[in-house]
C-alpha cells in the first residue's frame, strides 16, 4: 500500500536531513507502527505519504502513485483516500461535531442528503451520536480525539495516519482510542500507519514496526520480535524494562539470563519444573507478563544458582522458552 524508496528530507540547506535514506514498506490492512524520539523524522515520515511535504529525494509509493508526481487534484484525490488524525485533534472551534465531520464531504461535493447519512454513521461508529449538536469546547479530549477520527474516515479512505493521536490522552481514555483503531483495522480492512514515542502503544495494535533515529531507520519488523528481541541501541532504550540494570544489582550471583515466553507457555509452571528437575536455584530480579494484541507473552530476567545450570536452560529451550544471556560471566 505505501512504498519508501530511498527517501530523504532536507527542510535547510545547512541543517542535518529530517529524514536520510528511508527504505520501506506498509502492506494493506496492517497497523504499521513507526516510533522514535522526538526529533527522530517521525511527523516528516507521515506528512510525506499524503503530500504534505515533498522528498528532497526518493520516491513515496501510495496505492500505486508517485506522491511528488501528482499534481493539484491528483492530490486532492490522494486525501480522500488517505485520512488523518491529529495529536491535538485540529477541530474547528465554530462548528459542531457534526458539522466537523462532515466538513470534508461538503469539500468533496457531496449532496447534503449523503452528507447527514455518513455523518450520523459515523458518529454512531465512534459512539458520539449523542454529542452532535456540542462543539469541540464542551467535549473532553477523548471526545474530540473521536470527532477527528470520525472527520478522517468520511471520505472512506483506504489509509489512515495517526500522527501521535494518544499522547495528548490519559491513559484510561488511550486505551480506548486504542481499541477503536484497532476495530477500524479488523472491521473496514483500514491500513493504519501510526507513529509514536511509546512502545507501548507499538505493543497494543500494531503488526510491524519501524525504528527511526536521526532520520534514519535503525530496525523494522514484526513488533513481536522488535519488542521482545531489539537488535538495536534506540529500540532497546523504548523497551527497556524499569527494573533498570540488573546485573549491577547488588549481592546478586549467579547466571543472569533472560527468559521469554509466548502463548499459552506463559502461564505454564515451567520456572517450578526445571528447578526441582535440575536443582537449580533461581532469584527473580524482574519481569512483566502482558499482550503483544491478542497473544499473552512473559519476559523474566533470572539469576540462576546452583544445581545444573546448563541442564535447566536447555530444559528451558526444549519447552519452548527462548533463553538469552545477560552476561557472559556470572553476576558479582
Amino acid at each position: 500500500m505505501i512504498t519508501f524508496q530511498d527517501v530523504s528530507k532536507t527542510y535547510a540547506q545547512s541543517g542535518p536531513p529530517a529524514l536520510r535514506e528511508v527504505t520501506l514498506s506498509v502492506n494493506a490492512g496492517e497497523v504499521f507502527g513507526v516510533i522514535g524520539a522526538s526529533g527522530a523524522g517521525k511527523s516528516t515520515l507521515i506528512r510525506l505519504i499524503n503530500g504534505l511535504e515533498t522528498p528532497s529525494a526518493g520516491k513515496i509509493i501510495v496505492d500505486g502513485d508517485d506522491v511528488a508526481a501528482l499534481g493539484v487534484e491528483g492530490l486532492r484525490a490522494l486525501r480522500r483516500r488517505v485520512g488523518m488524525i491529529f495529536q491535538h485533534f485540529n477541530l474547528l472551534s465554530g462548528k459542531t461535531v457534526a458539522q466537523n465531520v462532515a466538513f470534508p464531504l461538503k469539500l468533496a461535493g457531496r449532496p447534503a442528503a449523503e452528507v447527514k447519512a455518513r455523518t450520523a454513521e459515523l458518529l454512531e461508529r465512534v459512539g458520539l451520536s449523542a454529542h452532535a449538536g456540542k462543539y469541540p469546547a464542551q467535549l473532553s479530549g477523548g471526545q474530540k480525539q473521536r470527532v477527528g477520527i470520525a472527520r478522517a474516515l468520511a471520505t472512506n479512505p483506504k489509509v489512515l495516519l495517526c500522527d501521535e493521536a494518544t499522547s495528548a490522552l490519559d491513559p484510561e481514555t488511550t486505551e480506548q482510542i486504542l481499541d477503536l483503531i484497532s476495530g477500524l483495522n479488523r472491521e473496514l480492512g483500514l491500513t493504519i500507519v501510526l507513529i509514536t514515542h511509546e512502545m507501548d502503544v507499538v505493543r497494543r495494535v500494531c503488526d510491524r514496526v519501524a525504528v527511526l533515529d536521526a532520520g534514519r531507520v535503525v530496525e523494522a519488523g514484526a513488533v513481536e520480535e522488535v519488542f521482545l528481541h531489539p537488535a538495536s541501541d534506540t529500540a532497546r532504550r523504548f523497551v527497556r524494562e524499569a527494573e533498570g540494570d540488573v546485573s549491577a544489582a547488588p549481592g546478586v550471583g549467579g547466571r543472569l539470563v533472560r527468559l521469554t515466553l509466548k502463548g499459552e507457555a506463559t502461564y505454564k509452571p515451567v520456572l517450578g519444573e526445571v528447578a526441582r528437575a535440575t536443582g537449580v536455584d533461581y532469584s527473580i530480579l524482574g519481569g512483566r507478563i502482558h499482550r503483544l494484541r491478542e497473544t499473552p507473552y512473559g519476559q523474566l530476567t533470572l539469576a540462576l544458582t546452583g544445581g545444573d545450570v546448563a541442564a535447566a536452560i536447555a530444559r528451558f529451550q526444549a519447552a519452548g522458552v527462548r533463553v538469552d544471556e545477560l552476561s557472559g560471566e556470572t553476576a558479582q
